[in-house]
């Protein structure tokens, strides 16, 4: 390898070399000048001028005594003379030229004319060599010599030349090289080889354009450094460092350091084998705070903005967490520096385990059992003073300082009343003060907490036994939230179920009346022509009597009691069917946007009551854009994992079809958004609206076995989000389907006439309305059936002992002494094949499962009217 002899004994003593060749003397005592480069082209402007001018004021005051003397002399005898002076000037002036061109001539003012700064130069301790475009040195300084071993100009080398065949050095040099000819500044370390025996040096350099225009743009200025000895002290600085680190990593002791986002920095191979951590897995980065301390422990570490330049030392005790989630009692030292803007630096954090001394020291082991329970308990704890201001807490108060009080730093020092909403601060303020004053059995306090959203705590305050203002009672909150939450929702349910029930048992007993009015209406109807006056008036009462019946099953439908006729349904085909009557509802002013999932899961719900659903759902929306608007109905399938991220209150997890209805409109305010399920419960004016409308779609989707949840935003709109199970098809289901493809017989001519209601038997009609009692066993009679009456179940039950033969029964579900279930039994022990017919305006699986399994029966609901009732009678008889 090439070795370079960059020793700093060799070349001039003195000056730099200049493109003559000349050696100046420059600081060794030469020239005032200085040497360096004198070749015509200003490299160093300005100099020393007194020389130069006395030189012309002296030939000026020769040619003006040769003029003068020429006056003297005639024309005819000074013209030789006059010739021959210009003649010599002539010649004078083409010399100058000439060896100015040259170099012979060289002028003061020039690269001489200022030896200051030929001085800076020829003196520097780095040196400095200047090349032309075409890479030729025209100045070096004595220090550059002295590295290259130069002792005149032609030993003078670019910097190029020196390192050349080193492949150490000839990669930073060319890039150099690079720069240079680009007129860009750069700097190079490179590691230089002494000659055997010696060590290495370290060499910087440097390369920059002299100037940016003119002729200083095409010289390039080099700068090598020797950095030899800089090197060396950073070497010993790293070592020492390193012997630190060393030290550090193996002491007795854990040390961490986390920065602000809580990324773990550091962490030393003690404290990572406490902790059961590879410290090569640690040092690649990923680890966080949360890692290694609990939630509640990493609140006391993570502390807001402080005071600007203020470096915090907090003591604290908990517990950190193994990788294989064990707990290690511990000390933290834990240390923060905050910056002028008040926000804190990276932490370093010294740790010593509690854990090796509770054997051997009992107090110790106590202190340190106490603490893991100060700091780990769910429940928030901290000692107020006197004015409630906070001496020590644990880790979980200071996570609900972070969450509610966000401030100057960890909760020391703060009141406690920060946490509470300023409407409950005087009750908690009451009860630490007679806690202050050792009053016992305080009754604790419920208060709302700070900040957004509604949160909610509980409060505890005790007396402390110790003197002092410093730590004046105890105060422990948990915080009721979900708590409060559940119990609203348990109140909402049993109000929902309660109002149910009333509505319930209102519809029942409204049913009969109906029953009664719609029974008589047919009669009267058929003692009377269309022509007769008094039809109209009939007829007003039939349809206002099937109005009253259609609020009735709305009552059922909210209290879930209504008769459903479920069916398996695909909900695109359902809606894409009431897409029609849905734009007539809404009409021109709100666009309606239909958007089906894909391959939607069937599901089995009552058509019917599924279209009133979204019908009564598109009618609320329209009213609540008034000046138009868009209305949305979004439906897909909605998976486990996604039912589970939803985390709907009272839904189970489970593969549901999902239904959206969204408008633009005004929203729903907050605080009556829970009262939009309830009966009768309206925002419209009087006469636009009777409030059962939500609540029956409340009581549809909860009998088909779904969810229904709202969300809404002042301004923006409401949503409403139906959850219909899926329906997965049982075996029998599967082979119903399959026999309903194959084609179907042509109706006979019997088939095809009308219904023939007529028939025989004998019928029990068991009813405990008398007037209704009445009007169905006319009825019946007129169509030709023999009929026997009965009050209630017992009476029924007579009845067939004394020997009554019937071949049906027809009867009430709810009646006082015999409900209709229970006479169902009885009968079924007298006669297991007789037919029976259950009337109700309840559902019929409101008391389905109280019979007796395989009980057989027919049922009709209530109101029905005089066709209804014949039809089911000879449908069931006829079976």
């Amino acid at each position: 390898m090439t070795t370079h002899d960059l020793s700093r004994g060799g070349g001039a003593p003195g000056g730099g070399f200049s493109r003559d060749g000349s050696s100046d003397a420059g600081a060794a005592g030469g020239s005032p000048a200085g040497g360096g480069f004198n070749g015509g082209l200003d490299v160093f402007p300005g100099g020393e001028r007194r020389g130069s001018i006395r030189f012309v004021l002296v030939i000026a005051l020769a040619l003006i005594a040769a003029a003068a003397g020429l006056l003297f002399l005639g024309r005819p005898d000074a013209e030789p003379y006059v010739l021959g002076l210009l003649a010599l000037l002539g010649m004078i002036g083409v010399f100058s030229l000439l060896a100015t061109a040259t170099g012979i001539l060289r002028f003061a003012g020039g690269a001489e004319a200022n030896p200051m700064f030929r001085r800076v130069l020829d003196d520097a301790f780095d040196g400095i060599v200047v090349t032309d475009a075409n890479g030729r040195v025209v100045y070096a300084n004595p220090a550059y010599c002295q590295l290259v071993d130069a002792t005149d100009l032609s030993d003078v080398r670019p910097v190029e030349r020196v390192f050349i065949g080193d492949p150490d050095v000839s990669e930073a040099v060319y890039r150099l090289l690079k720069a240079a000819r680009e007129g860009r500044r750069l700097q190079e370390e490179v590691r230089v080889a002494g000659v055997p025996g010696e060590p290495a040096r370290w060499l910087q350099m440097r390369v920059r354009p002299l100037g940016r225009t003119g002729a200083d743009a095409r010289l390039t200025v080099w700068t090598v450094a020797d950095v030899s000895r800089e090197r060396e002290r950073q070497e010993n600085v790293f070592q020492e460092l390193q012997h630190a680190i060393d030290y550090l990593d193996h002491a007795p002791a854990g040390f961490f350091s986390i920065d602000g986002s809580g990324a773990v920095g550091y962490i030393n191979a003690t404290l990572a084998e406490w902790l059961d951590y590879d410290l090569a897995e640690v040092g690649s980065g990923g680890l966080q705070l949360e890692d290694i301390v609990p939630a509640n422990g990493a609140a006391l570490l993570t502390a807001s903005a402080s005071h600007p330049g203020e470096v915090k030392t907090d003591v604290v005790d908990l517990d950190l967490k193994t990788r294989s989630g064990k707990s290690l009692p511990v000390r933290l030292y834990h240390k923060v520096a905050f910056g002028a803007d008040g926000v804190p630096g990276a932490s370093r954090t010294l740790v010593l385990n509690r854990a090796r001394s509770e054997g051997t020291d009992p107090q110790r082991a106590a202190e340190v059992r106490f603490m893991r329970f100060f700091i780990n308990t769910p429940m928030s704890i901290a000692t107020v003073d006197r004015a409630g201001r906070i001496a020590r807490t644990n880790g979980l108060l200071a996570k609900l300082f972070q969450d509610l009080a966000p401030g100057d730093g960890r909760p020391e020092g703060r009141s406690i009343l920060d946490v509470v909403a300023e409407r409950d601060r005087l009750a908690l303020e009451t009860a630490i003060a007679k806690a202050a004053r050792g009053q016992g059995d305080i009754p604790p306090v419920e208060a709302a907490l700070a900040g957004a959203g509604e949160r909610w705590a509980r409060f505890w305050a005790t007396a402390v036994e110790e003197e002092g203002d410093q730590e004046a009672a105890i105060v422990y909150a948990l915080e009721t939230t979900e708590q409060r939450a559940l119990q609203k929702q348990v109140d909402q349910a049993q109000k929902m179920d309660s109002v149910g029930k009333l509505a319930g048992g209102i519809a029942h007993d409204f049913n009969n009346v109906l029953s009664a009015i719609m029974m008589a209406t047919d009669f009267l109807l058929n003692a009377h022509r269309p022509t007769d006056p008094s039809f109209q008036d009939i007829m007003q009462i039939k349809q206002n009597a099937n109005r009253a019946a259609a609020l009735v099953r709305q009552l059922l439908a909210f209290s879930r009691r209504q008769t459903l006729r479920p069916q398996v349904l695909d909900l695109s085909e359902a809606l894409s069917d009431i897409s029609m009557l849905l734009r007539r509802l809404i009409g021109e002013k709100v666009a309606l946007d239909v958007r089906h999932g894909r391959d939607l899961w069937p599901v089995k719900a009552d058509l019917s009551q599924f279209e009133q659903v979204i019908v009564n759902l598109a009618v609320n929306a329209r009213d609540a854009m008034p000046d138009g608007g868009r209305l949305t109905l979004r439906t897909r399938n909605a998976g486990e994992d996604e039912t589970r991220r939803a985390a709907h209150k009272g839904m189970p997890p489970g593969e549901y079809v999902l239904i959206e209805v969204s408008d633009t409109g005004s929203g729903i305010p907050p605080e009556i958004i829970d009262r939009i399920f309830e009966p009768f419960f309206s925002t419209k004016e009087v006469g636009k609206g009777t409030g059962l409308g939500l609540s029956t779609v409340y009581g549809i989707i909860k009998q088909t076995g779904g969810y229904v949840f709202v969300e809404s935003e002042i301004g923006r709109g409401t949503t409403f989000r139906i959850y219909l199970p899926r329906h997965v098809p049982t075996l029998e289901e599967t082979e119903a389907a399959a026999a309903s493809l194959a084609p179907a017989q042509a109706a006979t001519p019997e088939q095809a006439r009308a219904a023939d209601h007529t028939g025989q038997g004998t019928i029990l009609l068991v009813e405990d309305e008398e007037g209704l009692r009445g009007l169905n066993a006319r009825g019946l009679t007129s169509r030709g059936y023999t009929v026997c009456e009965a009050g209630n179940g017992q009476e029924a039950l007579e009845l067939i002992d004394a020997g009554q033969k019937v071949d049906l029964v027809v009867s009430d579900v709810v009646m006082p002494e015999m409900d209709g279930p229970t006479l169902l039994k009885e009968l079924r022990k007298r006669d297991p094949e007789l037919k029976i017919i259950f009337v109700s305006g309840y559902a019929e699986e409101a008391f389905a499962k109280n019979l007796p399994e395989g009980g057989q029966f027919a049922f009709l609901a209530k109101p029905f009217t005089l066709k209804q009732l014949v039809a089911a009678v000879k449908e069931t008889m006829g079976g």
